[in-house]
């Protein structure tokens, strides 16, 4: 049992909120110490850790992870793939659901849209930013957008401030309140993983070890799937 006062420092990336809250943390804390999670896109967090904040563990996508391994900041033999995320589409609970079943079906729901809501900072933004010229929209769209800095895109739908959002799929779940209409059309999907590992300056290596360890249970894959994700494991 760890020291009743260690404090397991995270830094995740927002897709994984709903399976960590549903049941990865409560699982870890149950094993023992206590963890404190500092949520953030990849982006935010590679900028942090950059700035010499310290953690114990991280959970990024796979490419920041290959950074964090080439440059000296994590433990290599401690990485681990977590899940895979899909880019997806959201309306507020009730709405009609519009036809997202093909490349020209997505076009014609972005340009119809009021607002469409994305995240600057997050993987879904910065990969739906890129998106929006290739589809001839980046004006269209961007015009009337509804633009976060970082957080959870859907919250827009339910404060009336856009009538799409677009984000991850298990960043979409969390929000209550709205309705998931599906992934992007494969066309244009983009599978993105998720790798978690442990930072050379841990401090509370014990937690750390602990909750990667709590990340490739047959219960955690079923959270991944509960909330939108594919287990990566």
């Amino acid at each position: 049992m760890a020291d009743a006062q260690t404090v397991t420092r995270l830094k995740c990336a927002l897709v994984v909120r709903g399976a960590f809250d549903a049941h990865v943390i409560p699982a870890c804390e149950a094993a023992g110490g206590r963890t404190a999670i500092h949520w953030a896109p990849t982006t935010v967090i590679m900028k942090a850790l950059a700035e010499g904040e310290a953690a114990d563990a991280v959970v990024v996508l796979s490419d920041a992870m290959d950074r964090l391994i080439a440059e000296g900041r994590v433990e290599p033999e401690s990485r681990v793939d977590v899940v895979r995320s899909r880019y997806g589409i959201a309306v507020k609970a009730g709405a009609p659901h519009p036809d997202i079943t093909s490349v020209e079906a997505l076009k014609r729901t972005l340009v119809e849209a009021r607002s469409v809501a994305y995240s600057r900072a997050g993987a879904s933004g910065i990969y739906f930013a890129g998106l929006l010229p290739r589809l001839g929209l980046a004006d269209a769209v961007n015009a009337r957008a509804t633009i976060i800095p970082q957080g959870f895109t859907a919250e827009k739908l339910v404060s009336g401030e856009a009538d799409i959002a677009v984000q991850q799929i298990s960043e979409l779940m969390v929000v209550p309140g709205i309705a998931v209409v599906g992934p992007f059309p494969e066309p244009v999907q983009e599978v993105t993983t998720f790798a978690a590992a442990i930072l050379r300056d841990a401090t509370d290596r014990a937690g750390a070890a602990r909750f990667l360890a709590g990340l490739t249970t047959p219960a955690a894959a079923a959270a991944y799937r509960a909330s939108g994700l594919e287990p990566a494991f």
